[in-house]
């Protein structure tokens, strides 16, 4: 028998045969449409962690020098606390060693960030989260202005009472009128509007638009940081992903010789990228996308052994069918064939009703809560292959049966 003619036979029985068909294919629908919700549900997580939460606070090819992590996920441990405690902070004497070892076709820029009081004349103190900046800060996170203006080298140089809005800071401290150009106070020192940043958007909830940024050299650092000459960190940014590795080793080399560490010592400092931001979720991820593959599979099972019993009792009630095409000369593969393609197209059926129904689910659930989904390709396959596994596992048994009757004797079945 040919096999399009196979799956020919075993279409025209699901159509006869509508209720018993949809009985057999919901086991292996079920578990695939919660294979695929799940793993689209953790894939959307994961999305949303490496583009929304770490992807704007660490640009692309780019790491950050600091004395610890700025994000951690998961839990940190009393003694990695202590150590943390104990490390030395980061200088502004360390930049230009650090700036003069890197390539010339490297971004660097030096911050400091803390969340300061804001005011201004036509609103009440605002709590904003304060950042003094040097360097090319600005080009490193692709950040630029609305309105107003950037600072000029001049204003960074020489540490000019200058600042750059977020739009939610704007609606607070200007909310009838322009911000350009205007005032507001920090730490009792008044500093002019220059400009209006672009939205960062927000993660898990939290707006990223409630910013201030300075120039690093004026008065504001100074309530950031209450060691003298401390900064937060040094971000650097190559053009390549090859060329990160040996701008971190660079980097390490200088900050290794400057904190006068030996070969057998740890660093006592951190070069963050986005992977190390999220080593311990990426750990996460995949207990949980396995939890994803293996729960729903219980569902199939039982799906595989609901198809198991109703291709024993189709065979049966087929069995003068059976012998009827042996008498005609069909040989005991075509009937094993027949029976193995039936059972896969059932299964396979289910499977893409269940991939279609998972899709489905994560998109209600993507529009109705805050969770994020994101459908992977690759689940989608695996659905396909657990549907014909299923089939084709299922399957055998009967069909083996099936092929095994005597033509004699399923003639005489009525």
């Amino acid at each position: 028998m040919h096999f399009f003619e196979a799956i020919r036979l075993a279409l025209d029985t699901i159509r006869v045969q509508k209720l018993k068909s949809f009985f057999t294919m919901l086991g292996v629908c079920i578990g695939v449409m919660f294979l695929i919700t799940v793993v689209s549900i953790v894939n959307g997580m994961g999305k949303y962690m490496e583009d929304q939460l770490v992807g704007k606070l660490i640009a692309l090819n780019s790491f950050e020098l600091r004395n610890r992590p700025n994000i951690t996920i998961g839990d940190v441990s009393r003694a990695q606390w202590l150590e943390y405690n104990r490390r030395p902070r980061i200088i502004e004497a360390d930049v230009q060693p650090v700036v003069d070892a890197l390539p010339p076709d490297a971004y660097w820029a030096m911050y400091s960030n803390s969340g300061l009081s804001v005011e201004s004349s036509f609103s009440k103190p605002r709590r904003a989260d304060a950042t003094a900046i040097d360097g090319q800060y600005f080009e490193i996170k692709k950040l630029d202005v609305t309105e107003g203006r950037r600072f000029s080298l001049d204003e960074l140089a020489n540490g000019k009472s200058v600042v750059i809005l977020g739009p939610d800071l704007v609606k607070r401290l200007f909310p009838t009128v322009d911000p350009i150009d205007r005032q507001v106070k920090l730490g009792g020192k008044m500093y002019t509007v220059i400009g209006v940043g672009e939205s960062l958007g927000s993660a898990f909830g939290m707006s990223f638009d409630n910013y201030i940024y300075a120039p690093f050299r004026s008065p504001v650092h100074r309530l950031m940081n209450k060691e003298a000459h401390a900064i937060d960190g040094i971000i650097v940014q190559v053009p390549t992903a090859e060329a990160l590795i040996d701008a971190e080793e660079r980097v390490r080399e200088v900050m290794r010789g400057r904190h006068q560490l030996h070969g057998w010592q740890k660093d006592n400092f951190t070069l963050e990228t986005s992977d190390t931001a999220l080593e311990f979720w990426n750990k996460i991820k995949k207990y949980l996308e396995l939890a994803g593959v293996a729960l729903p599979a219980i569902g199939l099972v039982v799906g595989a052994i609901v198809i198991m019993n109703i291709m024993l009792v189709a065979v049966a009630e087929r069995t003068h069918e059976i012998g009827i095409r042996k008498a005609l000369g069909a040989k005991r593969r075509d009937i094993m064939i027949q029976f193995l393609i039936e059972a896969t197209t059932l299964s396979t059926l289910g499977a893409a009703l269940g991939i279609a129904l998972g899709a489905g689910l994560a998109q209600v659930i993507r529009l109705t809560t805050p969770m994020p989904t994101y459908v992977a390709p690759w689940s989608i396959a695996v659905g396909v292959m657990i549907g014909a596994g299923v089939g084709i596992i299922s399957g055998v048994y009967p069909a083996s049966r099936a092929s095994l009757l005597d033509p004699v004797a399923a003639l005489r079945q009525e």
